[in-house]
């Protein structure tokens, strides 16, 4: 009999652990009586912000949502610049595109492929209203460089914590750095619901009440609008779905380190190029990207033998063709570039078993020495 193949990610396990607590949080949502922005919704906003060390929690549909709402709390729009990195998911730069502000890009960190703090200075302009840091891969940006730039210059921060649920630096939760921080519930995420979903959080009063106007059509009371809005609202089953995994985040972080530290020492010895953790800052390993300059016959070899990757992410924003007006060509960022030509994930995700994983090494292993 096969070996059944081993994805780069996967729930029904996890679901299957859970289920009961679950369908239990369906069953209480849906005999409730109230099914927008209900009782749910609302304990999750503030136990998710507490947990963040932040006042305030405002639920949206989506993670790309709490980007935008983030931003138009910001005050950002046409005419204004945001400084991010292109080695990010795409809807980073979607966000900042949707509210008519230009991306401005610095490269990045080749160690631990984050934003390059020390070229920071280099990319701000008169124009620039934002600096938008995203905590990839499960580990925060360096942040004492980007809060004394920003405070220097006037301009605000806000952090993409999409991918970093629960990651800490000197002991501080993603998030809780900036003026304001988007969160995304995407299922694949750290914390992830059953469906979208993201959130804002703040410690601003003024930015958190403009984020619950702004996901509410703009409304300040029912039925009056104050200014332009969105309808990006966190839907109260799934708020319920999230508070129940929640009070298991630290849990799955835990599982998530301990598979890590597996493939650490399982692949120390060979020629891949592993994570490296920043100073003062814990991973929460949302993925476990590596790097190997044959990357696509390494990966296309694994898929023969059941195994299943990814790569996050194959083009770097700023060579998008939709992302051609910022005026970006290939060449601009060399080390976002590179990074991008030989990264790629290995399966993570907590119901991984340990002989599943040590399958993947396996494998992985006896790839690497094929193509020596």
């Amino acid at each position: 009999m096969s070996e059944e193949n081993i994805n780069v990610w996967g729930y029904l396990r996890e679901y299957e652990a859970e289920r009961d607590d679950l369908l239990d949080a369906v069953e209480q949502v849906f005999r409730s009586g109230r099914l927008i922005l209900g009782d749910s919704v609302q304990r999750f906003e503030h136990a998710f912000a507490s947990y963040c060390g932040l006042a305030h929690g405002v639920g949206v549909g989506n993670g790309t949502d709490a980007l935008v709402v983030a931003l138009e709390a910001l005050d950002v729009g046409p005419g204004d610049e945001v400084v991010t990195v292109s080695n990010t998911a795409a809807p980073t730069i979607v966000a900042i595109n949707t509210v008519g502000a230009r991306a401005r890009f610095v490269d990045i960190d080749p160690k631990t492929m984050l934003m390059d703090t020390s070229a920071l200075a280099g990319a701000l302009s008169e124009r620039t209203r934002c600096i938008l840091p995203v905590h990839l891969y499960g580990q925060c940006v360096d942040m004492s460089p980007v809060l004394e730039l920003a405070r220097a210059r006037g301009v605000a921060v806000l952090e993409d914590c999409a991918q970093a649920h629960g990651a800490t630096l000197r002991g501080a939760r993603a998030g809780s750095f900036g003026d304001i921080a988007a969160f995304s519930f995407y299922p694949t995420k750290v914390l992830g619901a059953y469906g979208d979903g993201g959130l804002v959080a703040t410690s601003d009063d003024a930015l958190a009440a403009a984020c619950r106007r702004l996901r509410y059509y703009g409304m300040a009371e029912r039925y009056y609008v104050l200014q332009r809005g969105h309808n990006t609202r966190l839907d109260e089953l799934q708020a319920e779905l999230l508070n129940r995994k929640l009070t298991r985040l630290d849990a799955y972080i835990e599982r998530r380190q301990q598979l890590a530290a597996r493939y650490a020492e399982r692949l120390a010895d060979t020629e891949l190029r592993l994570p490296v953790v920043g100073p003062e800052r814990t991973h929460v390993y949302y993925v476990y990207v590596v790097r190997h300059p044959k990357r696509d016959a390494i990966i296309s070899a694994l898929r023969e033998r059941g195994i299943n990757l990814n790569i996050s992410y194959p083009w770097p924003c700023h060579t998008m063709e939709g992302f051609a007006h910022f005026g970006y060509a290939k060449g601009d960022l060399p080390v976002t570039e590179a990074v991008a030509e030989q990264i790629f994930s290995l399966p993570m995700y907590p119901s991984l078993t340990d002989a599943e994983q040590d399958r993947v090494c396996d494998e992985l292993r006896s790839v690497l020495a094929e193509l020596q």
